[in-house]
C-alpha cells in the first residue's frame, strides 16, 4: 500500500489534518465524488451491496498491508490477502463464528510465511491482518439489525467523514501546535478540535433524523470522532515504521485504501462494542 523513504521533515501525508495544495483538494473532492456515493449506496441497500463493498476493500487493504510490511513477494501478498478476505466471505454466507477463527489462523499463516521469508516485522505483518478483518466483520454485524442496521453504518460513515473533514478544515484555518509530530508532523490539536465538533454535530443531526436521543448520539459521535483520529494516528505509526508516505496509490488525492479508511477502521471497531455492551446500536438508545 514500491514505497518512498521519507523524513519527519518532508512527511506529507494524504491525511486529513495535513496541509496541501490546490491541486490536491480538487483531486482529493474528485475523488470523494465518486467514492462516496458508492459507499451510500450500498450502505442504504445493505445485503449483499454492503457485503461486496466490504469484501472489496478488505481485499484492497490487504494487498497493501503486506506491500507496507512484507515487501512485494507474490506468495505473502497472496496470503495475506486472503487472510483480509476469506473471513469476510464466510460470514457473508452466514459463520460468523468460524469467520474469527479464520481470521486468527490466516494471521498465524501470514506470521508464519512472513518470518520465513526473512520480512522486517512478521508480527506487524500477522497483527495488521486482524486490524482488517475484525472492523470489517464489525460493519457487517451492524448492518445485519433488522431494526437500526441501515441508520448506524449511515451514522458511522457520516461521522467518519466529518471528522475528516472538519479536522482538515480547521487544521487548515488554524493550524498551530503539532497534535504527534513523531508521527504525523502535519495533524494539529486544532485539526483535532475541529474533527471532534464536527462529529458532535453529526451526532445531534443523527438525533433529530431518528427521533434518537442528542444526550446519547452527541457524546457517542464524539467518542467515534477520537475512534477516527486514533485510526489515523495508528496508522500513521505503521507508515513511519516502515518509511513510506502512502498505503498505495490507489486513491487519486489520498493514498491508499488504508489510507482513507483508517479512521472508519477504528470507529466501527468501537461502535460494535458500544453496541456489544448496550445491546443495541446508539441510533435507538434512549435516557
Amino acid at each position: 500500500m514500491p514505497c518512498a523513504t521519507i523524513t519527519a521533515a518532508s512527511v506529507a501525508t494524504a491525511h486529513p489534518l495535513a496541509r496541501v495544495d490546490r491541486g490536491d483538494v480538487r483531486l482529493r473532492l474528485a475523488s470523494a465524488a465518486v467514492l462516496a456515493p458508492l459507499a451510500l449506496a450500498a450502505a442504504w441497500l445493505g445485503g449483499p451491496y454492503l457485503a461486496v463493498l466490504v469484501l472489496a476493500a478488505a481485499a484492497g487493504m490487504g494487498w497493501e498491508w503486506a506491500r507496507l510490511t512484507s515487501s512485494a513477494a507474490l506468495p505473502i501478498t497472496a496470503l495475506t490477502v486472503l487472510a483480509t478476505s476469506a473471513p469476510i466471505l464466510v460470514a457473508v454466507v452466514g459463520s460468523p463464528r468460524a469467520a474469527l477463527g479464520l481470521a486468527a489462523v490466516g494471521a498465524a499463516a501470514v506470521w508464519i510465511a512472513a518470518r520465513g521469508a526473512g520480512a522486517r516485522a512478521p508480527g506487524w505483518a500477522a497483527l495488521g491482518t486482524v486490524a482488517i478483518v475484525l472492523p470489517c466483520l464489525a460493519c457487517l454485524r451492524l448492518a445485519a439489525d433488522p431494526a437500526a442496521g441501515r441508520g448506524t453504518i449511515l451514522w458511522l460513515f457520516a461521522t467518519v467523514w466529518a471528522s475528516d473533514t472538519g479536522a482538515f478544515l480547521a487544521g487548515r484555518r488554524f493550524g498551530g501546535p503539532r497534535l504527534a509530530p513523531r508521527l504525523s508532523p502535519n495533524k494539529t490539536w486544532a485539526g483535532s478540535v475541529g474533527g471532534v465538533a464536527a462529529a458532535a454535530a453529526v451526532g445531534g443531526a443523527a438525533a433529530i433524523l431518528s427521533d434518537g436521543t442528542a444526550a446519547i448520539l452527541v457524546p457517542a459521535g464524539i467518542v467515534l470522532g477520537l475512534a477516527a483520529q486514533l485510526g489515523d494516528l495508528a496508522e500513521s505509526l505503521a507508515k513511519r515504521r516502515f518509511g513510506v508516505k502512502d498505503s498505495s496509490g490507489l486513491i487519486p488525492g489520498h493514498g491508499g485504501l488504508l489510507d482513507r479508511l483508517d479512521g472508519l477502521l477504528a470507529a466501527a471497531a468501537v461502535q460494535f462494542l458500544m453496541t456489544l455492551w448496550a445491546g443495541s446500536s446508539p441510533i435507538a438508545w434512549r435516557v
